[in-house]
């Protein structure tokens, strides 16, 4: 190898330890601030976070002040440790920004009294997913730990553990949105209860964009210096930094969606109920079913989404009356999604006269809100009479599909041949929808089998068992105004003013494109 090729090469190596390190370090702000009761272990927490940060080699700040919490400063971190933190800290600002952190895709730690922060702001409380009660005296207990989803921060935990710590009770039972991690028994401890079977003390869920973890332990001084405590926060915050992820989906088998208890694999987030909608208090009337208060994260109370046995298969029933979203607990990258559908026969404002639809939306991400109050940022898999497998974009993203216009026509339809043309919900023009190539929908009321590929950018839009669409190069834009890849987020399946049913729902993760279906690329 001559000189000039083996400094070349030199380059190019640390090029790519620099693109390394950069994605693989975090920068943390822990926040420890207090403006109602102040734990005696917070300096013993800060020094424990110094040195787990000196130990990962991540960037780490500490504050107390809240005017810290602006845009420009807080997009410098990727994640926020609350560190025993209590009472009311933030103006009506400083909360809209720590909303647009986490919609951009950030992560959050809350550490013991984070859950006793901020409790009259419900987005809060709901992001921490639960508030803070009371508490019996520090002692020992024993920990029931669910090692399914294999999350970095209990990896290195046995099934059961026994912790010393101060064992908070929960105003309201811990929301149905989080994923447990771990569980109190509370016949191991004496004192103040929840008094029920079901007592979390750490879970993690996605919110609202974000990735959010939250443990109950952190009291005592002792406790940081538990090595199980300290590989628990490392975890915490590898996962909130989207440096580790959970349990992949396998290759060969299929993952159930609609199998069980849904409510560990769904949220329901339910928008703005249209004027019409009766039988509900304070309904805007003014409301066009986009443009109101939506009811929000599992709120079901006209119950727009149902599963009931039918023919003894597991059904999810979307009756339409309100614009929602079915939305996976998870995010899946690189899967292959199946699942069959059918129309019924209700339809409702402000769609009376329209086509029946729905849709299966991907790669979601950002705020609940974020398109007509009820659906996030996404790449969109219609589903619609005559129109299934069509594209839309949602808010921020953009994709490539071969598609050709004819003369005279204002729409592009997907062709395998066509040009490439960019799609963008960004501006207004390139487009954001491309039809398919054909039809192949079954008459209303029969089931539909759809399939939904992805596999790094690439997107295939099956329609009974006929690839309808392909598309490439998913992109977004993200909170720096930059354009970027898109290959993963959580899946919504709508409810958008039409009654349909779905059923089995399928997932599994792929290492490329079907055998079957390669030849359908360019």
């Amino acid at each position: 190898m001559d000189f000039k090729r083996l400094i070349c090469f030199v380059l190019v190596l640390l090029s790519l330890e620099v693109v390394y390190s950069q994605q693989s370090n975090a920068n943390i702000l822990v926040f420890s601030k207090t403006e109602a009761f102040r734990h005696k272990s917070i300096p013993t927490g800060i020094k424990f976070m110094t040195e787990l940060a000196k130990k990962n080699n991540w960037k780490i700040s500490f504050s107390e002040d809240s005017n810290d919490f602006k845009e420009e400063n807080l997009k410098q971190y990727n994640v926020l440790v609350f560190l025993n933190t209590t009472g009311d800290l933030f103006d009506e600002n400083q909360k809209k920004t720590i909303k647009k952190y986490m919609a951009s895709g950030k992560g959050f730690v809350g550490i013991h009294a984070a859950s006793n922060t901020e409790m009259q702001w419900p987005w809060f409380t709901e992001m921490i997913g639960a508030t803070f009660k009371d508490h019996p005296k520090v002692q020992n207990a024993k920990l029931y730990i669910d090692k399914s989803s294999e999350h970095p921060a209990i990896n290195h935990l046995k099934d059961t553990e026994v912790f010393k710590d101060e064992w908070y009770n929960f105003l309201k039972p811990v929301g149905k949105h989080v994923n447990v991690l771990a569980s109190l028994d509370e016949d191991s401890y004496e004192g103040k209860k929840m008094n029920t079977d079901n007592h979390p003390i750490t879970w993690y869920h996605h919110y609202d964009g974000g990735r959010v973890f939250y443990t109950g332990m952190g009291h005592t001084n002792e406790i940081y210096n538990n090595s199980r405590f300290e590989k628990l926060i490392q975890g915490a915050i590898l996962w909130a930094a989207d440096m580790e992820q959970i349990k992949k989906l396998s290759t060969k088998k299929w993952t159930h969606l609609l199998e069980g208890d849904y409510t560990k694999n769904w949220d329901v987030f339910i928008g703005a109920p249209h004027a019409s909608v009766k039988g509900l208090d304070h309904v805007d009337p003014k409301s066009d079913g986009k443009n109101a208060e939506p009811l929000g994260l599992n709120n079901d109370p006209k119950n727009v989404f149902t599963f009931k046995k039918e023919n003894g298969e597991n059904v999810l029933h979307v009756s339409g009356e309100i614009y929602g979203a079915l939305t996976s607990k998870q995010e899946y990258e690189n899967y292959h999604l199946k699942l069959q559908f059918k129309w019924g026969e209700q339809v409702w404002e402000p769609r009376l006269t329209r086509k029946r639809d729905s849709g299966i939306l991907y790669h979601c991400h950002g705020s609940y809100t974020a398109f007509w109050n009820v659906w996030m940022a996404s790449q969109e898999f219609q589903v619609q009479e005559t129109d299934v497998g069509d594209y839309y974009g949602l808010v921020d993203v953009l994709i490539d599909i071969p598609s050709e216009k004819e003369e005279g026509e204002k729409e592009f339809i997907y062709s395998k041949t066509g040009t490439l043309n960019p799609y963008s919900s960004v501006e207004r023009f390139p487009l954001n929808h491309c039809n398919k190539a054909f039809d192949n929908e079954k008459d209303r009321g029969e089931w539909n089998t759809l399939e939904l590929i992805c596999f790094e950018g690439t997107s295939l839009h099956v329609v009974n068992g006929k690839v309808v669409m392909v598309l490439y190069n998913s992109k977004y834009k993200n909170a720096e105004n930059q354009i970027v890849p898109l290959t993963k987020g959580r899946i919504q399946i709508q409810s958008e003013a039409a009654e349909v049913y779905y059923k089995d729902v399928q997932i599994k993760s792929i290492n490329r494109i079907p055998k079957k279906f390669k030849k359908q690329l360019n």
